[in-house]
């Protein structure tokens, strides 16, 4: 998985998140690509920031991602707005892996306000150390990309 772009995004109440995230990813050998915001814990509109990373998973500039704001709600229904995107909000290792296994969610979203810096990179890394079943659950990943763009 070490070849793997990840797009990381984030608002200014998981500002330190992110960088602690972005810097975690790094040092273990994965390519970040950073869609902000930059400016520390400045007050910032998430949706900027997270059809950012979105977008660039939905077209393949990153092939994974992850955004995080106060409750991790409002970056994961960005994101999921983007066609080919299925986004899983987590607020536990075993809620992440899941979402691989059975959803194929190429986006975590991440609750800042309600994880420690440690709980949330352990959902990192069960994020990323799982893999899509497929089988049954490719039949179900279908379905849920031919409602995209429905009313």
């Amino acid at each position: 998985m070490k070849d793997r772009t990840i797009a990381v995004a984030g608002d200014h109440a998981g500002y330190a998140l992110k960088e602690k995230v972005v810097a975690y990813l790094k040092e273990h050998g994965f390519e970040v690509i950073d869609a902000g915001p930059g400016n520390g814990e400045q007050s910032v509109d998430y949706p900027d920031f997270a059809h950012r990373a979105a977008e660039w998973v939905a077209n393949g500039q990153a092939q994974l991602g992850v955004v995080m704001c106060g409750s991790g709600n409002g970056v994961n229904i960005v994101a999921n707005k983007h066609q080919g995107v299925r986004s899983a909000l987590a607020w536990d290792p075993r809620i992440a892996a899941l979402a691989r296994q059975h959803n194929n969610a190429n986006m975590l979203a991440l609750p800042a306000r309600f994880l420690t810096e440690e709980e949330a990179l352990r959902i990192v890394d069960a994020y990323l150390d799982s893999r899509f079943e497929g089988g049954r659950h490719q039949t179900r990943v279908e379905k849920i990309e031919q409602a995209k763009g429905a009313a």
